[in-house]
């Protein structure tokens, strides 16, 4: 179905860029119902919106004129939640209003104001922006809208989840009634039924989304990994399918910043999008994207809304996303204007159940699977090349003077043709990054289920954990040791240990039992059923800095469970030697005396009555002959009520007696003054004589005449 007629401007636009069909929500503007009316417009993401709303207010701005006046006061105002937002759709109705002589200015946060200012000062007849950069210009009297005739709220329900609400409100309260305002969300919630119950009147209802069905030209793929391996599995999708252009999720900048760099090493060309990096910065990431200079993308839920990349055909959820929406919008990005694209989840095995509900809620059927392994990834390799037009395509006259000098010079070495070949599949393969390896832990059903075991087990048992090591194995199950060639004297500490096993040997902390530390080594049980699994993982990654090999156990553990295992380990390191049985409760008894060590002094025998504060013992000397001869101990005595305590007898001194004329003479050096009537003798500060003044004193109250001064 062509596109219903509209301004001869726009339809060539419409034609020099291949749009010969409209999408549904652009035929619902465009339909003679919505001609000159509010619109509040649900529609699915990817679905050609920007252009619908250019379309759609085109009769608004140019009425049966062709081209626009002069430029003056903006006649349209377009509101995006975001930055990128703000820019593509700048971009779209550039192309869509060039012919018609439009002049579009952008104003968003983080361009120079002064530069918009300039702009805005100069006329135009569109201007869009973010809502925080607009009421600016509003508050500084830089941007004059009481020309307005159509107001556009992009991605409404993004702004009101964003907290713009009150700019929103600020901006749509200073625009004139009179205007024609077209609300597009992707979702009517109720907050969005309410801003247009207060800012629209007589709107039409447009829903062009099909309920309970997913979005056709998206593949959603559900990649089951282990909690240790989702670079590795990001790693092996970006290396399979091999995108032209790929955009990865996190949920926080710290997780942005780390896989960027990641996969940066690994030789990816990556760019990285969060908040943290300014306009200019996000705006050549997203150009580096679109020309090809690189091919993968790391990103928050920034790019979420409203990103159109047209190569785009593989997004990847590193972070799976906690609600619907986000899972909708981060899909979004890819399947767009009718091409095909593929959504990967990563899926760590404790968030399995979430993603089910989450798809559940969607109405999203998606493939589960285990990561690309690297016998598959060179295997597509293999394809790719050969299916290379470099390749296919005939050589040309210069090519061929060059093969046939370079199978001369192999011939005259007597190397066979076959080397030359296998020289070009090397320098293909040079530039790719390597796959990497992911270790098989069994069927995954089978793997879940047990992952789900030891959780239960986990939750029963949770009160019989060890602080050695956090083990969650409390239940005694078959065990494997190994140790660690680090101890107390490295600071061996299960808070940096867990994790370096858990990295080294591809497993999960439910999988580590419990960890005893000494001077030069630490062991640890591994669950038997994953130990071959995991002396796998460490063989292979090759890592020297901490050696991880197989040990037995102590002896004095066999046939003990691990309940009596919650003991301190031996001092001396001696693997045989268990820690000693807790001391038995005896009752309260007196504990006996034991004298110090010195001449004339024996230790007391065992059969020692105890000794009793209250008793004089006859064995020991009176406390005076003691300290007879210390002098510094002359002023104590025995203190018979006490025992031996001696009693501190302070020793008493004359209070000095002074003269009371030596404290009455006054120090003051100044003039001499009368001090007879001073009742302060001690004091240093003469006396101050007030002044008398004539008519001083109490006022006497005054009677009126015939009343009585009683």
């Amino acid at each position: 179905m062509p596109f219903p007629k509209t301004n001869p401007a726009l339809e060539r636009a419409l034609a020099a860029r291949a749009y010969n069909e409209p999408t549904a929500v652009q035929s619902a503007v465009l339909a003679d119902e919505a001609a000159g009316r509010d619109l509040l417009v649900s529609a699915q993401t990817g679905s050609g919106k920007t252009v619908a709303f250019g379309l759609a207010m085109a009769a608004t701005l140019l009425g049966d004129a062709e081209r626009f006046e002069r430029a003056a006061e903006p006649l349209a105002l377009i509101i995006a939640p975001t930055r990128e937002l703000a820019v593509q759709v700048h971009t779209e109705l550039s192309w869509l209003y060039a012919d018609a002589g439009a002049r579009v200015v952008s104003c968003v946060g983080g361009m120079d104001a002064r530069a918009e200012q300039r702009l805005l000062s100069q006329g135009c007849h569109i201007v869009v922006g973010t809502p925080g950069r607009l009421r600016d210009h509003l508050e500084r009297g830089r941007l004059d809208i009481s020309a307005l005739k159509a107001v556009v709220l992009d991605e409404a329900d993004e702004m009101l989840d964003l907290g713009f609400r009150e700019d929103l409100e600020f901006i749509l309260d200073a625009t004139p009634k009179s205007r024609r305002t077209l609300l597009f969300s992707a979702t009517i919630a109720r907050e969005i039924a309410n801003l247009a119950r207060d800012y629209q009147q007589d709107a039409l209802r447009i829903d062009t989304q099909v309920r309970n069905q997913a979005h056709g030209d998206i593949e959603y793929r559900a990649v089951r990994v282990a909690p240790t391996d989702t670079d590795h599995a990001i790693v092996n999708l970006l290396r399979f399918y091999e995108a032209r252009a790929a955009l990865i999720f996190c949920h926080t900048r710290e997780a942005v910043r780390h896989l960027h760099a990641s996969l940066s090493e690994r030789g990816f060309s990556t760019v990285a999008l969060s908040g943290e990096l300014s306009q200019s910065e996000r705006t050549h990431a997203l150009q580096a994207l679109r020309d090809g200079r690189a091919r993968v993308c790391v990103a928050t839920d920034v790019a979420a809304r409203g990103l159109d990349l047209p190569d785009l055909s593989l997004v990847i959820h590193a972070d799976l996303p906690r609600e619907k929406a986000t899972l909708l919008h981060r899909s979004g990005r890819t399947g767009r204007a009718g091409r095909k694209g593929i959504c990967a989840l990563i899926v760590p095995f404790p968030r399995r159940r979430h993603l089910e509900r989450l798809l559940a809620d969607a109405s999203i059927k998606a493939i589960w699977q285990d990561p690309p392994k690297a016998e598959e990834i060179r295997a597509r390799d293999q394809e790719r090349m050969l299916e290379d037009p470099a390749i296919k395509e005939p050589a040309t006259p210069e090519d061929l003077v060059l093969a046939q000098a370079l199978l001369a010079s192999y011939q005259e070495q007597g190397r066979p043709a076959e080397e030359i070949a296998a020289a070009l599949i090397r320098f293909y393969r040079s530039r790719l990054p390597a796959p990497e390896d992911m270790f098989d832990s069994g069927p995954a059903d089978l793997r879940q289920e047990r992952y789900e075991e030891r959780g239960e087990r986990k939750r029963r048992d949770d009160g019989a954990r060890s602080d050695r090591g956090g083990s969650d194995r409390s239940e005694g199950g078959p065990v494997s040791w190994f140790r660690l060639d680090v101890g107390r004297e490295n600071n061996a500490d299960p808070k940096w240990l867990i994790p370096l096993i858990c990295r080294r040997g591809h497993i999960t902390k439910r999988e580590i039992g419990f960890i005893k530390i000494f001077d030069r080594e630490t062991k640890f049980e591994i669950a038997a059923d994953v130990a071959q699994r995991f002396m796998d993982a460490v063989e292979k990654s090759g890592d020297q800095e901490v050696k991880i090999q197989p040990t037995t156990p102590f002896e004095k553990d066999r046939g003990r469970s691990n309940a009596d295992r919650l003991t301190r380990e031996s001092p001396s390191g001696d693997e045989g030697a268990s820690a000693r049985p807790p001391r038995k409760y005896e009752g309260d008894k007196p504990r006996p005396f034991v004298a110090k060590r010195s001449e004339g002094f024996a230790r007391p025998s065992d059969d020692r009555k105890p000794f009793r504060r209250d008793e004089r013992s006859s064995e020991r000397p009176a406390f005076e002959g003691r300290r007879s001869n210390n002098p510094k101990f002359a002023h104590a005595t025995l203190d018979e009520r006490s025992g031996d305590r001696p009693k501190y007898d302070r020793p008493k001194f004359d209070k000095p007696k002074f003269g009371k004329s030596k404290f009455d003479k006054p120090k003051f050096d100044g003039p001499k003054s009368d001090r007879s009537k001073s009742d302060r003798p001690n004091s240093d500060r003469p006396k101050f004589d007030k002044p008398k003044f004539e008519g001083s004193g109490k006022p006497k109250k005054q009677h009126r005449k015939g009343q009585s001064r009683a």
